[in-house]
């Protein structure tokens, strides 16, 4: 059993590695390198003002002391450091359209890898529930990737519930230097009102880091269909009830939350300049990737 367990592994693993490698090599190079490469700044010196520099870049301790204008000289470090921030909560194990957001994920996940790799970046996971389940740390090469995108397929967490602050907390605290972050996860995690529980922990890692979100989301969470009554359950906290989807109002109040929860979110981004984009399991998330890499 242990060896058919393993050669499915492997199988699982070198079908997503041909299917991610080629589209990474054929699509996301040069748009992950546009859209992140740039951002990787280093501190170089500190020079007069000239006219059309970027204000934001003004450095106002040296423009006090000197009473001139100064302004901060940045120059593109040569190579990032990317962390995947990878749910694996029980909520992710859902899917309706042929293939679970975990699946989504994964593939992702491999894409965003290839795509640094390629960029000789090196790359990082963290697997998260409630809690941090592991952290690989970042490093580069191609076994490490491979390691990598094992675990995103075949991490079993300890806990079902989802803590996205605690993630980003971690992140902060490990990765002292700016990094290159993406958050891969189906983001509920909020509260009753639909706002998010990690507003706090997102401010302190947005100005550490350089953090995109994206979130995976199975249609069926956004809207209800009408399909009499059901039994349904909550996978992460186990509870469960009896719903009748032929009611109307049901459907309209769920629709309702689902979007003030989404608008509480897309909100709290644009609050905090977070690039972030939602991919549908049944939809092709390489249109959805280009588009976000071509908004940066």
């Amino acid at each position: 059993m242990e060896n058919k367990s393993a050669n499915d592994l492997l199988k699982k693993v070198r079908k997503i590695e041909i299917k991610t490698r080629a589209l990474s090599h054929q699509i996301f190079a040069g748009e992950y390198h546009s859209a992140f490469k740039g951002r990787g700044m280093a501190f170089s010196e500190v020079r007069e003002y000239q006219y059309g520099d970027d204000v934001r870049n003004m450095d106002w301790n040296v423009t006090a002391r000197l009473r001139s204008p100064y302004v901060k000289v940045f120059e593109e470090e040569r190579e990032l450091t990317v962390v995947l921030l990878v749910d694996v909560s029980r909520s992710g194990l859902f899917g309706t359209s042929g293939g679970s957001k975990r699946d989504t994920i994964a593939e992702i996940a491999a894409v965003l890898s290839f795509s640094a790799i390629i960029n000789n970046d090196k790359v990082g996971a963290l697997f998260f529930s409630e809690k941090v389940e592991k952290f690989i740390p970042p490093k580069k090469g191609r076994s490490h990737l491979l390691h990598i995108i094992r675990e995103v397929i075949e991490f079993r967490p300890s806990s079902d519930g989802t803590d996205i602050g605690e993630a980003l907390r971690y992140l902060t605290n490990a990765i002292k230097k700016r990094c290159t972050a993406f958050l891969l996860s189906d983001m509920l995690d909020v509260n009753e009102d639909g706002t998010p529980r990690y507003e706090d922990a997102l401010k302190v890692a947005v100005n550490r880091h350089d953090l995109s979100v994206i979130q995976v989301y199975d249609p069926r969470e956004r809207e209800i269909p009408d399909i009499g009554l059901v039994h349904i359950k909550d996978s992460e906290t186990g509870r469960s009830a009896w719903v009748n989807t032929s009611s109307r109002k049901m459907r309209q109040d769920y629709a309702r939350w689902w979007a003030s929860a989404a608008d509480a979110s897309e909100r709290m981004f644009m609050k905090y300049n977070v690039d972030s984009v939602s991919v549908a399991t049944d939809q092709d998330y390489v249109r959805s990737l280009m588009a976000f890499f071509q908004k940066r």
